[in-house]
């Protein structure tokens, strides 16, 4: 067992269920090829990193055709989306990780060297974010449970999430660093702007 541990939390494969906001734009149908396409992104990149475990979290059920192999695959369970974060922090440090570091499968540009740069950093902080363009973020990462709070009573999926979330670790003193500002695939203009224009060029 190593120190750290990356949770994926990942969306089941289901039609109507993924992009709901680019499939207004390209249809449900689309959207779910968009999505798989960043599953597979997700699981290319965090597939036997040195020095770290992994786990992942599905929506709705486990998923047997997704990072076939010796990965610990749970399901989500939680009111809200801190709550479903933090109960599946909570349990990997229950069972004895330091550090832990979260991502979706929302991004194009998710590799294996993000998320050691994000372990790196997270040695020397008790947070580390991946701030999104939209305000949020695509990686969180905690250093013990001491930063439980962040989970608790914030703006999900608004544009004040990452500054109201800073602002509560500056009030408490905690240290965090940031890692480079990226772009999460959840409207058109995002899957314009990303690496996957191109392949996706017939929807755009």
């Amino acid at each position: 067992m190593n120190q750290t541990l990356v949770i994926v939390f990942a969306k089941n494969k289901l039609l109507g269920e993924v992009k709901t906001r680019l499939a207004k734009d390209i249809g449900a149908s689309n959207a779910l090829l968009v999505y798989k396409r960043l599953l597979t992104i997700t699981e290319e990149a965090t597939t036997d990193i040195e020095g770290v475990d992994l786990r992942v979290y599905y929506s709705h059920e486990l998923d047997e055709t997704s990072w076939v192999g010796h990965v610990d695959k749970y399901v989500q369970f939680g009111d809200s989306l801190g709550d479903r974060m933090w109960n599946a922090f909570q349990k990997g440090f229950d069972d004895g990780y330091q550090s832990i570091i979260g991502i979706g499968a929302d991004l194009d540009q998710m590799d294996k060297e993000t998320l050691q740069v994000a372990k790196e950093k997270l040695n020397k902080n008790d947070f580390v974010f991946g701030p999104a363009a939209d305000g949020g973020y695509y990686l969180i990462g905690l250093n013990g449970v001491k930063g439980a709070y962040v989970f608790q009573n914030k703006p999900w999926s608004t544009s004040k999430l990452l500054e109201l979330t800073l602002a509560e670790i500056d009030a408490k003193d905690h240290k965090y660093e940031l890692m480079d500002t990226r772009n999460d695939i959840d409207m058109i203009e995002d899957l314009r702007l990303s690496t996957l224009a191109d392949e996706f060029s017939v929807f755009l």
